[in-house]
């Protein structure tokens, strides 16, 4: 598993990578044309380009043996609403269904804790649906805590999955050789260059 961190030049792979990993994950949680409109509000061209020309936001291509496999995106200016300490945001990270169960996302979220620990950062959040419990035992595992609620306020989207957990990792509480060395396992060989929200929508 490898991250490339995505440029102005990537804006079309992008766009067409984000609307598949996307659709092929939570299609049935809309109802009529809810993730059409989701999907043209969150992927369009003229977003993704302003987001990756700024410094707040970044997507990063997930690429199993070559291939393009999924992204991520995180915010990394810190939010007053989250917390009074420096924080960043894990807000999307999906993967093609046919490369789940290979520990990619592992590797990708251990990627992006040894980058927020780089950073500065002494929190990182993730938001994830409440009735996902694979996905908030997975997150458990690598030290995430339940924060808070919230709720998704969009339309046409399911009544009875817009519950959603707040999770936090406390990242000054580990010790930085802690992330080094569980990179160096997940992904298989010695590097100092880390590779690991929401899973939300």
């Amino acid at each position: 598993m490898s991250l490339r961190k995505a440029g102005i030049s990537d804006v079309s792979l992008l766009e067409a990578l984000c609307s598949e990993t996307y659709t092929k994950a939570f299609a049935n949680h809309w109802t009529g044309d809810g993730l059409t409109h989701y999907l043209e509000q969150e992927f369009n061209q003229k977003r993704l380009r302003s987001e990756l020309s700024g410094t707040t936001y970044e997507y990063h291509i997930i690429q199993k043996d070559a291939k393009n496999v999924g992204f991520l995106k995180l915010c990394y200016a810190t939010s007053v609403q989250l917390s009074r300490v420096e924080n960043c945001e894990l807000l999307k990270i999906y993967i093609l269904p046919g490369y789940s169960g290979m520990g990619i996302g592992k590797s990708a979220l251990t990627t992006v804790i040894g980058e927020a620990i780089r950073k500065g950062k002494e929190q990182l959040f993730l938001s994830v649906i409440d009735t996902n419990r694979n996905a908030i035992d997975f997150y458990k595992r690598l030290g995430f805590t339940l924060h808070s609620k919230t709720r998704l306020e969009v339309p046409d989207f399911r009544e009875e999955l817009r519950g959603m957990h707040r999770m936090v990792l406390q990242l000054r509480r580990k010790r930085r050789t802690t992330f080094r060395s569980y990179f160096t396992l997940s992904n298989g060989h010695k590097t100092k260059a880390f590779s690991s929200t929401t899973t939300s929508i």
